[in-house]
């Protein structure tokens, strides 16, 4: 019998309260006023002097509450990081205004920390919002008061999945407010399987995006004990929320570094006290920019011996997302983050004495070298400083060369490097006289490593599917792949057999992305002019009906390379890019000239990110960029889900760096990165599995990458299971309990080696026909597994069943899920608010009303299978219309969750008072009510006032008639009415 939860929550408590550990339980806060209370004490105590030990009257506490309480978490998040490490709130006393500290980033573990636990929380309902519920909170920790880690626990019988649903729908409902608000980290567990994420706006919740614990060896680490034993102990708890969390200012979020982020910026703090150098070898896509950022913030926090952290990049980057991402983790810190617009600047920040984190160019470090005069008082100041190098992309940005040039001059330096694709002595650099030739040899040992084969099983990143689809018999014929008809191949490819590579099963705005990297500037253009005559009609190869029919703009494309000048060559590339400029301006509204191409490519890069809210409608988005090298390498865009790849093979780490731009975690759909090759068959297919061999640490022996062979071999024999237990869908309501279980699995086999089979180019309805199958077979089946599962979940005649449960936590994957759903369109309107808010130019009217215009339009389709969901959101369009201001700020989900409960409250009442009913019985069989069936017909029948019904009625019907009556209405009326809202 799998424990209670109620002991399951003792056990986690008593683990934190016992050893070495701070926590103290605290059974005596259990709702708002007692947390409040134990805050306003604890804020009192640590200020006493400055208080001049008098307490905060009931206006000044009002105003500390009106500061301590955000309007999401991510401005919490924005308060937390404090000044020079401390979190204040500021009173108006008399004439005085007193400063008092809230948090102390430097007491961690003591001083002024105060560590409390609570549990059973009572977050009431908002007595101001009909319809709205009590909800009972688990288990929190308490920082100095303040609310930062809340955890959400099951038993065996459930999936941790089950919590995430919980915590998420806490938020949609606005109960994690006041004090609440401030929390930094949720917890899910169900014992065996334990996972924490970073707090966001329900909308914005992704399971896809819960990380679980690995120890230093990349361990898993998934017992809920075990866990709180190695992450919410003091101080490790304390430090998680302050130390290893990041706000990243252009997506306004708050992010929790993984496990093996923190274990690697440890390994670099612990060489840095012993003075050695190193690297951090960590798979491109499990992101190290975020990683090199905060390891360099606190070695400049962490070890007072440093005089300046340096993050330094090349020149190439200045207009890639490094910089970008950088700057916009910085923008909330409360490190000095500088940027060096030229060398004079480098010099005065280098020589003002002052601990900072610079960025900077090896190009203007080298310039700075130079133009330094040896022997001046400067240049023995700057080349004296202990400094710490931190680089990201290690090799793209710092040859062996620059590398020793700079380290000549700083001879005082320490050097960290992070790569995803080190070099080896397999691929080491050619010999260039004694200078290094491997990542070893240049920075030294490898600190911490976290592989692809460790992130791709921590599903941290996605797997690879890989199709070769070159030729076989042309090895060595090269000037076959210039050719119209080898180009035509691959667009037909490209554009008439990717549709799922391109997610146009998701619907406008929801697609994914793809770049097509080339052998030349030349062959760019070649493929960009032929792009451009089949898209207006003018070529042979046509898009097939059945594409324009789900996307009627695709492609949307875009090109991009690196431009030279004063050669011939160079001035015909410009003439070929200002005509790209101005097809690009022409989609999207845009004005940049061949003279800004920088800021081009720097706004194409953030298109292709859709990091920004704008980009969230089709409008603004693209679905092809034609490269060569460009964004290969150093570029993010989780939506980015193929490379299409036309050139030789090239070498292992950059066959790495290129496949890596695909398996970003995105969305559920987003099941594997895919690259498809369209050159030299036999040479592709080794030269990749060389390459994932190689950056997999030895690997063992499981393959890292799927073709379409294997996945058509692992799809058959899924098949063949399920056709052995059940012939055909009929079949299935007549099988056993326990053939039952094994055909919930058996079809989640097949769904996801059909999801696959169906990615690949090649895929067509006629591989399923060939092996006795067919796609409305497929739904039929669906549709058996779902009521299987929705009766898997009834509870078992009599109990005591205790068998490992089924849990509802896969998502069909294979399964057409094309709709215009109810979070796309909330996270819609919530980036159109915050993108107007944040508007730095006043925003156009006309944009205004576009946007306003496509948002309608995205309603009017989920109208039709949701109108009285659609008039609510209809509503706050109107709203936003007529006064957006009233919006800034505001959590859309929260504000049509609360108009969703009030219109399900007005019919409740009605209901309630026509059928003489206790209105919270009714309104509790409607919100428990599911598939037809009323938890407690029975009670609800004998809660009804027959006698006061009777009074009134001019004709009354007998008691059991009322009670039949009664319960129709309620299945047929009430809940008709209201189900589309629930």
């Amino acid at each position: 019998m799998p424990e209670l939860e109620s002991v399951i929550e003792k056990r986690l408590i008593d683990t934190l309260c016992t050893g070495e550990s701070q926590w103290r339980y605290r059974e005596d806060i259990r709702n708002e006023d007692q947390l409040w209370e134990n805050f306003k004490y604890i804020l009192e105590q640590n200020n006493k002097a400055i208080l001049n030990d008098t307490p905060l009257s009931e206006t000044e506490f009002a105003k500390v509450k009106n500061d301590v309480s955000h309007a999401s978490f991510y401005d919490a998040g924005k308060w937390l990081v404090g000044e020079q490490g401390k979190v204040y709130v500021h009173v108006q006393r008399g004439n005085e205004v007193l400063h008092l500290v809230v948090l102390n980033s430097e007491h961690i573990g003591g001083g002024s920390s105060t560590y409390e636990i609570i549990n059973q929380y009572q977050a009431f309902k908002d007595e101001e919002v009909d319809g709205s519920r009590n909800r009972r909170f688990d288990v929190t920790l308490l920082i100095n008061g303040i609310p930062m880690i809340h955890i959400e626990l099951k038993n065996r019988d459930h999936s941790y999945i089950e919590g995430f649903n919980q915590i998420k729908k806490y938020v949609s409902e606005g109960k994690f407010r006041g004090l609440f608000s401030n929390i930094q980290m949720f917890v899910v567990s169900n014992a065996v399987d334990t996972k924490y994420f970073a707090p966001a706006r329900d909308t914005e919740l992704n399971k896809k995006f819960l990380s679980k614990w690995v120890d230093e060896e990349n361990n898993p680490v998934t017992d809920y004990i075990d866990f709180a034993e190695s992450v919410l102990k003091i101080p490790q708890a304390h430090e998680i929320v302050t130390k290893y969390t990041v706000l990243d200012n252009d997506k306004q979020k708050l992010v929790i570094l993984r496990p093996y982020q923190i274990h690697a910026i440890e390994a670099m703090r612990k060489a840095s006290k012993k003075g050695i150098s190193g690297y951090i070898w960590h798979t491109t896509g499990s992101g190290k920019t975020l990683t090199s950022y905060k390891s360099a913030r606190n070695l400049l926090m962490d070890i007072p011996s440093i005089d300046k952290t340096i993050f330094l990049i090349d020149r190439k980057d200045l207009d890639t997302q490094t910089t970008m991402d950088f700057q916009s983790y910085a923008n909330n810190d409360t490190i000095d983050v500088d940027e060096t617009d030229n060398v004079s600047m480098l010099i005065r920040r280098l020589s003002n004495g002052s601990r900072q984190m610079i960025v900077t160019t090896r190009q203007k470090m080298q310039i700075m070298i130079k133009r330094l005069s040896v022997g001046t008082p400067r240049y023995e100041k700057i080349r004296s400083l202990k400094i710490a190098f931190v680089v990201d992309e290690c090799h793209r940005a710092v040859s062996p060369e620059t590398k020793r040039t700079l380290e000549r001059f700083f001879h005082n330096s320490l050097w960290y490097g992070y790569t995803g694709t080190p070099i080896f002595e397999e691929n080491a650099y050619e010999q260039r006289g004694d200078l290094p030739q491997t990542t070893e040899q240049l920075y030294g040992k490898c600190l911490h490593s976290y592989t692809i084969k460790e992130a791709i099983r921590d599903e941290a990143v996605l797997g690879f599917m890989v199709e070769n689809l070159g030729p076989r018999d042309r090895e060595g014929d090269i000037a076959v792949y210039t050719t119209e008809q080898h180009m035509r191949g691959v667009l037909e490819v490209i554009l008439n057999k990717s549709a799922s590579k391109f997610g146009l099963q998701n619907g406008r705005g929801r697609t994914y992305e793809a770049i097509l990297t080339t052998s030349s500037i030349a062959m760019a253009q070649k493929y960009y002019d032929l792009l451009k005559k089949i898209k207006n009609g003018e070529d042979s190869l046509k898009i097939s009906d059945d594409i324009t029919r789900s996307l009627p703009d695709f492609p949307r494309f875009a090109i991009t390379y690196s431009l030279s000048e004063n050669t011939e060559v160079s001035q015909l590339n410009q003439g070929k890019m200002k005509v790209a400029l101005k097809d690009y301006n022409e989609m999207f509204g845009t004005d940049y000239k061949i003279e800004e191409i920088g800021a081009y490519n720097g706004n194409l890069n953030k298109r292709l990110a859709r990091k920004d809210k704008k980009y969230l409608v089709r409008e603004q988005q693209l679905d092809l960029v034609i490269v060569v090298d460009r964004l290969l390498t150093g570029f993010d865009a989780p939506c980015l889900s193929t490379v299409f790849i036309d050139r030789q093979p090239m070498k292992p780490q950059d066959i790495i760096q290129t496949l890596s731009r695909t398996n970003r975690l995105f969305d559920v759909g987003k099941q594997y990165g895919q690259i498809v090759t369209f050159q030299s068959h036999d040479d592709f297919k080794k030269k990749i599995d060389d390459a994932l061999k190689m950056y997999s640490l030895g690997g063992d022996g499981q393959p890292l990458s799927e073709d379409w062979e294997e996945v058509k071999e692992k799809f058959t024999i899924s098949l063949r299971a399920l056709k052995g237990l059940a012939t055909t869908y009929s079949d299935v309501s007549s099988l056993s309990k326990q053939q039952k279980k094994a055909f919930i699995y058996l079809f989640r086999d097949l769904d996801k080696n059909l999801s696959h089979l169906r990615g690949f180019s090649i895929y067509s309805s006629d591989v399923l026909e060939a092996l006795g199958f067919s796609e409305e077979e497929y739904e039929n089946y669906a549709a058996a597994y779902k009521n299987v599962l929705a009766e898997m979940e009834q509870p078992a005649a009599g109990g005591g069943d205790d068998e490992a449960p089924i849990y509802d936590d896969y998502e069909l994957v294979a399964r057409s899920t094309f709709r215009v759903d109810y979070e796309y369109i909330i996270s819609l309107i919530q980036g159109f608010v915050t993108m107007i808010e944040q508007s730095e130019q006043a925003y156009s009217e006309e944009d205004f009303y576009r946007n306003i215009a496509i948002i309608r339009t995205v309603i009017d389709e989920f109208e039709k299978g949701n109108p009285k969901m659609a008039k609510l959101l209809h509503e706050v369009v109107d709203g936003i219309e007529k006064e957006k201001e009233k919006y800034f700020g505001v959590d859309i989900s929260v504000m049509v969750n609360q108009m969703r409960y009030e219109a399900v409250d007005s019919e409740v009442k009605e209901f309630a008072s026509r059928w003489f009913l206790p209105e919270a019985d009714v309104r509790y069989e409607v919100y428990h009510y599911k598939d037809g069936v009323i938890a407690n017909e029975n009670i609800l029948k004998e809660k009804a006032d027959y006698a006061a019904y009777k009074e009134t009625a001019e004709s009354p019907v007998p008691k059991f008639k009322f009670r039949s009556m009664m319960i129709d209405a309620f299945r047929n009326g009430l809940m008709s009415e209201v189900l589309e809202l629930l």
